[in-house]
């Protein structure tokens, strides 16, 4: 006897006899993977499960002897495959359409070079069986690794290599077949980054139903934004289960994610429902049913069967009504007749809120990823969603902040499992935007512990309020403090000036995180109910991005701001911008450098940099060059002329000093100079607006 349940977005049996899980069989997609590249791995059994999500109901994990003699136990994970392909119907759709009804992987990226042995062990309620062994080279490879922090200088970043790696970039946050960017889009824009230099993105897999989000309650009946409470209800004969409340006002069955379909095939569409006088009416494109009520107050089963047209691959309008007075609906689902995994997943109003994670997200997820790789792009990737868990962190000593913290380490346990083999993840970031006057210490300091236990690669680890948070800065658990700020009118000592505001900022982060970089998560002109500024439409060549790049280099923190408002960047296509600056910092190591000591001639120059006793990297910029002098009132920077600086604390040696255009991209000048006495003393060349300057020991 069995029974089936519907879970995110599959069909999976369950036995009430419990199976014994028999053979475990693990494959390798290679023999040979260079380091730091991944290797697949498949691992089949004879086995269902209720959650496959869930580590206490069934863990997967992969045991992995290194060439140095340590074990690495990775976890492994269950992933629904799609078919993927781009489908025009009047709007240009990419078309995800389950094979199959999901599969038992592991990925791995080898971080030392030489030979490995692997083998699987899965844990169920029946015991622990282990799989047989497999072995696969590792060899030498161009890959540079994961990010790390940086030990000499903990305010910066390298890369596993050693490497300098300083973050130039930018959000894209919301990525979905709804938003500006789709997964498409996502790829071209990579690509426009990396021909320009920018090598950082901050992306959401926390977008609840707008966008791409992992943990989320995506729904067939309503949105986040406007919850029906009236729809959705406690089913009186379980209270522990709900269902959907009919009446004769129809009601359309309109999942987040359009449903994909195969032409020329018939599909079951099942359900059950109860009520005291009247039946369901359903309407799904051409066809309807009237299906009767069987006993009143007993639950009625019903099957119909649709068939899809030879050109249609998606599921048309439905709606569900009563012919009079009101029923109570559950268990509708869509699958393929004979078999497959439900297409319906989202009308499962009784699927959890967290521990289960929406499959064509995490695919989708996988495609961005690739792209990231593809263009060398490294990703700050905001896992959960906070609305899911806020409620729940107010008490620590609670059973519901226990639980939130083990539905946490789930997701971030998929997570490491999933993606984590990715040298393209630069940091998981919890949250974004959290409450910051929550009593989150216990929180982040447990998933930090965990993360540490089950992430082999040692990804860094940050966090985001919506105020900035001194307290989770200074966590130990957290490696990269991080502080969002938009420029708004009400803002009065720093609206107008980006350069003040920057500095200050970063200042902020240096104090507040000692010992750790800081990164501007967001930043950007902003109105002040936080929506785009009408100022930075007007602002068609960027002068606030521009300022924003380069003054954010020199602020004291780990990397560039990060524009929140990547469609209007888009848009005004201002990726050049990134060009220079990447250009500049080409072979720049700031690790052992601090702020720059000098002073310079003219009351409106300022200049920002970092030296050491044999070196210096500066940017100087006109004070009346800010964006509201140029954008709003619309003056064009003045020419600067026979200005002077002095740069102190050098050792006394010949120089060579290359001027840089932060416009154009190139060094348009070179100099030589003397430094006596520790001081050097240096002619500025004429410039308008901003230029840049690396000096350099003979």
């Amino acid at each position: 006897m069995r029974s089936i349940t519907v879970v995110a977005g599959f069909v999976v049996v369950l036995l009430f006899s419990v199976w014994s899980l028999g053979t475990v069989s693990l494959s390798i997609n290679t023999d040979r993977v260079p380091q730091y590249d991944r290797i697949d791995m498949e691992i089949d059994i004879n086995q269902i499960y209720d959650n496959p999500f869930d580590p206490e109901e069934v863990e997967l994990s992969i045991l992995i002897d290194t060439p140095d003699g340590t074990r690495i136990t990775l976890p492994g994970f269950w992933a629904q495959e799609y078919e993927t392909k781009s489908v025009t119907d009047g709007n240009r759709r990419v078309w995800w359409y389950p094979l199959g009804t999901g599969k038992w992987k592991a990925r791995f990226a080898p971080m030392q070079v030489g030979t490995y042995q692997v083998r699987a062990r899965f844990r169920d309620c029946s015991g622990s069986h282990d799989s047989n062994g497999r072995s696969f080279q590792s060899t030498l490879s161009v890959n540079k690794g994961f990010v790390r922090v940086n030990e000499t200088d903990p305010h910066f970043f390298t890369l596993s290599n050693g490497d300098f790696f300083f973050p130039i970039g930018q959000n894209l946050a919301f990525i979905g077949e709804g938003q500006y960017v789709t997964v498409s889009k996502a790829q071209a824009i990579f690509e426009k980054l990396q021909e320009n230099g920018a090598n950082f993105v901050r992306i959401w897999t926390c977008c609840e139903d707008w966008a791409m989000a992992i943990e989320a309650r995506k729904s067939a009946w309503d949105r986040s934004w406007s919850r029906r409470k009236d729809l959705i209800v406690k089913h009186p004969d379980d209270l522990d289960r709900k269902c959907i409340r009919l009446t004769t006002q129809s009601i359309n069955v309109d999942p987040s994610h359009p449903v994909a379909l195969q032409p020329n095939t018939s599909y079951k569409l099942a359900g059950r429902f109860q009520g005291n006088q009247s039946g369901l009416h359903i309407s799904l494109d051409k066809n309807t049913w009237q299906i009767e009520l069987e006993k009143q107050g007993e639950r009625t089963s019903f099957e119909k069967i649709y068939t899809t047209d030879s050109n249609q691959y998606w599921l048309g309008r439905m709606s569900l009504r009563t012919q009079e007075g009101e029923i109570l609906l559950d268990e509708l689902t869509l699958t393929e007749t004979g078999d497959g995994p439900n297409l319906l997943w989202e009308a499962d109003v009784n699927r959890p809120d967290r521990g289960v994670y929406n499959q064509i997200d995490c695919w989708m997820l996988d495609e961005v990823l690739e792209a990231a790789r593809e263009n060398d792009i490294y990703i700050m990737l905001c896992l959960l969603t906070r609305d899911l868990y806020m409620d729940s962190l107010k008490d620590p000593q609670s059973e519901e902040y226990a639980q939130a913290i083990k539905d946490a380490k789930n997701f971030l346990r998929y997570a490491v499992a999933r993606w984590g083999y990715s040298t393209n993840v630069a940091a998981w970031e919890y949250f974004n935007e959290q409450n910051p006057s929550l009593p989150t210490d216990r929180f982040y300091t447990e998933m930090g512990e965990y993360l540490t236990k089950i992430d082999p690669y040692k990804h860094l680890r940050t966090t985001s309020t919506w105020h900035p948070s001194p307290r989770d800065c200074r966590l130990d658990q957290i490696d990269v403090a991080q502080l969002h700020h938009y420029m708004r009118p009400s803002d009065k000592d720093g609206f107008q000036d980006e350069i003040t505001v920057l500095l200050d900022r970063g200042n902020w982060l240096r104090t507040i995180g000692p010992g750790k970089p800081g990164l501007i998560g967001e930043f950007g002109l902003a109105t002040d109910k936080w929506g785009l500024s009408d100022f930075m439409k007007k602002d068609m060549d960027g002068v606030h991005f521009h300022n924003t790049l380069w003054a954010s280099v020199f602020s004291g923190a780990g990397g560039t701001a990060m524009l929140w408002w990547w469609d209007q960047l888009d848009r005004q296509d201002l990726y050049r911008h990134y060009y220079p600056l990447s250009e500049f910092l080409k072979n720049v190591s700031f690790i052992g450098m601090k702020p720059l000591q000098t002073s310079i001639s003219g009351t409106s120059l300022r200049v920002l940099g970092y030296q050491n006793k044999t070196s210096a990297v500066l940017w100087i910029v006109d004070s009346q060059a800010n964006w509201w002098n140029q954008v709003v009132n619309r003056k064009k920077p003045t020419t600067i002329a026979s200005a002077t600086l002095e740069i102190r604390n050098l050792d006394s040696d010949v120089y060579q000093i290359q001027w840089f255009d932060t416009h154009e991209g190139d060094n348009f000048l070179e100099q030589t100079g003397q430094a006596t006495k520790a001081v050097l003393r240096i002619s500025i060349p004429t410039f308008m607006g901003d230029t840049a300057c690396k000096i350099i020991r003979q």
